[in-house]
């Protein structure tokens, strides 16, 4: 079916909306491909604004993995501001592209990419828009399938009735076997219509598709059982792993934006995956083993984005990038291939104990000299060792007074409240490791002038990781730890220099039941969407109560309660909504760092320890890549400008 731009609708709707050029599309390296020679079309959704969308490496990188096969096409589209969503109901103009302002509706597929569970209500949004139906069970074979994708897809059983697909794991591969499997089924005839077709995708590996499964609960509330209704359906569904990063360098072009976003840089991913074993950390978790690309690969990818966007900063990305086994040998060959050029570099994530001053003077030698960030996450040494996070003082303390030593003039410090088994003095601490901080950094600097700002989110417990089964704190207790926080900062003359900034519980709350919710819970997330819920990751569009009304309503008489799926500590013999799905780890390893974790226990590193048996490895085929490789980066022959610019 033909699929005419809507542009011409939404074009007189642009200036009365904030913001209209994050709607118009045309970006350096955005790609408009012919409609009719395609045979499977995607549209890529991330659900949030823009400003946020734009720069995500998963979409990107999908976008042009896609666009690069001659039966397929790809095309954007982002969250729109409630602004531009009420004119586009009175005006009768549905959810379209940013690249050919095609309208949703008209596409095979739509892959969603969800980085956080807040963007929820944002995919409904779209589907109502786009006149798709909200429930998956009322599509017809019109209908694009919709599919999950991104770290929150890992338990996609909250969204279970509005999605089609969840497709875990890893991205690069599992969207050209979908492509596969609907260009078939499509040169066939499309027989058996969209039950088929979705059976189809049922067998390919990395895809769940909830409607084949049936799930039952248990007269305490808990799920008894999740049962495929078909015999072509897996009972478990395994996620898919991108074994050799070196074959997917991409983005190869990335997108320039017109509006500001939040990164405005070009991004390489060094390496994918994290043996450190944090506790809390969900992300590094599901990305297991470890995959480093090698220091050829990443010059070539370097070398790539630079020329092929204009950015003068390249992020070198990963969960810890400063842990690549050959990172002294990239930084420094990359900072003397683009010494004299307006590129620089940066490290995004860098752990206390895996940084040097060395590496820091190789990223900032083009002259640019930002604050450092490192996250202890928890304030006190007990508390560390339960999460598994295990930074000393101590290595903080000296790491920052060399860098305040060699001209550096803030740092900022990531934490986490409501920890499992925290009390008010672990939280507390937190001031004193600013204090002492900026002690050191004054007698290192040789003046008072010299900052340090802690930021502090709410913990919440996530699928997949050892705290899956941890009682999550009520919002109450965080904000009160938090207020204790702050009168134990400004306790101190030193706490002039030290900014606080924190998250109030409230959301965190919310993001924990979307997190470890099971299929009751889509009941909440469409009602608190009808009843105007919109962007709820961001503070002035996030309402509480609004939650926790539509929970009571929702929830209550099914027998569970918001503090059900949230504050309550799990068994070990509880079905978890996600237990049919296989991130690779153990379900008993995980249940065993739990123990551990509550003894306050810690876990080595496996990468330079023997295997302790996650579970991994053996399960995606792969194992754990570590350098060095015995190779050098390729020399980079740099494009000078008339201005020095790379």
């Amino acid at each position: 079916m033909p699929a005419p731009s809507v542009f011409a609708a939404l074009e007189p709707l642009l200036p009365r909306v904030a913001k209209p050029v994050q709607y118009v599309g045309g970006e350096l390296n955005a790609q408009q491909k012919d409609w009719h020679a395609a045979t499977v079309r995607w549209a890529l959704m991330y659900p949030d604004a823009y400003e946020v969308g734009l720069p995500n490496q998963g979409i990107q990188i999908l976008y042009e993995i896609l666009n690069e096969r001659p039966d397929a096409l790809a095309e954007r589209c982002y969250a729109v501001w409630p602004d531009l969503e009420a004119l586009m109901r009175e005006h009768g103009v549905p959810a379209f592209t940013v690249d050919a302002h095609r309208p949703l509706g008209a596409f095979d597929l739509i892959g969603v990419s969800f980085s956080t569970e807040l963007g929820y209500t944002n995919l409904l949004t779209a589907l109502d828009l786009a006149g798709i139906p909200l429930h998956a069970v009322d599509r017809g074979d019109e209908h694009p399938i919709v599919v999950a994708g991104g770290h929150a897809a890992f338990n996609p059983e909250p969204i279970a009735d509005f999605v089609d697909v969840a497709a875990l794991g890893d991205g690069e591969e599992v969207v050209g076997d979908i492509s596969d499997v609907v260009a078939a089924w499509k040169g066939e005839g499309r027989p058996g219509g969209r039950r088929e077709l979705l059976l189809r995708l049922a067998a390919t590996d990395g895809c769940y598709v909830p409607s084949l499964y049936a799930v039952s609960y248990g007269a305490d509330g808990a799920i008894a059982s999740v049962t495929p209704t078909d015999e072509r359906v897996p009972a478990t569904v395994t996620k898919r792993t991108t074994i050799d990063l070196d074959d997917w360098p991409y983005p190869k072009a990335p997108l320039v934006p017109l509006a500001e976003t939040v990164h405005e840089r070009a991004s390489v991913e060094i390496f994918r995956g994290c043996t450190r074993g944090c506790r809390f950390c969900q992300a590094g978790m599901i990305t297991r083993p470890v995959r480093e690309r090698s220091l050829q690969g990443i010059g070539e990818m370097v070398d790539a984005a630079v020329r092929n966007s204009g950015f003068d900063e390249v992020g070198l990305l990963s969960l810890s990038s400063a842990d690549h086994s050959e990172i002294a040998e990239i930084t420094k060959g990359l900072a003397d291939a683009y010494e004299g050029t307006n590129t620089s570099l940066s490290l995004p994530s860098t752990r206390v104990d895996a940084f040097n001053i060395d590496l820091a003077n190789e990223i900032s030698r083009n002259g640019r000299r930002s604050g450092l960030t490192f996250a202890p996450e928890g304030g006190s040494e007990r508390i560390r060792r339960v999460i598994n996070k295990m930074v000393s003082e101590e290595d903080l303390i000296r790491t920052v007074s060399e860098a305040f030593g060699q001209g550096w003039r803030q740092v900022k410090l990531y934490f986490m409240c409501g920890l499992p088994t925290e009390e008010d003095a672990d939280v507390v601490q937190i001031a004193d490791m600013a204090h002492n901080v900026i002690r050191a950094g004054r007698a290192a600097a040789g003046h008072n002038d010299v900052r340090c700002t802690i930021s502090i989110g709410g913990f919440v417990p996530k699928p997949h990781t050892p705290f899956q089964w941890a009682a999550q704190a009520h919002p109450t207790v965080v904000d009160e730890r938090l207020r204790k926080l702050r009168a134990a900062v400004n306790a101190s003359k030193l706490g002039r220099n030290v900014g606080m900034r924190y998250h109030d519980g409230e959301p965190s709350l919310i993001e924990g039941l979307l997190a470890r919710g099971d299929r009751r819970v889509g009941r909440v997330i469409e009602r608190v969407w009808r009843e105007g819920g919109r962007f709820d990751g961001w503070s002035e569009h996030f309402s509480y109560p609004r939650w926790v009304d539509a929970s009571a309503a929702e929830l209550e008489p099914l027998g569970v309660s918001l503090d059900w799926f949230t504050t309550r500590e799990r068994t070990r013999e509880e079905i978890l909504p996600w237990d049919h799905l296989d991130s690779g780890l153990e379900r008993d390893w995980l249940w065993d760092d739990w123990q551990d974790a509550l003894a306050g226990r810690e876990q080595d590193d496996c990468r330079w320890t023997p295997c302790f048996d996650c579970g991994v490895c053996p399960s995606t085929g792969t194992d754990i890549q570590v350098g060095p490789s015995g190779t050098t980066l390729l020399p980079l022959t740099v494009v000078k400008g008339p201005g020095g610019g790379g």
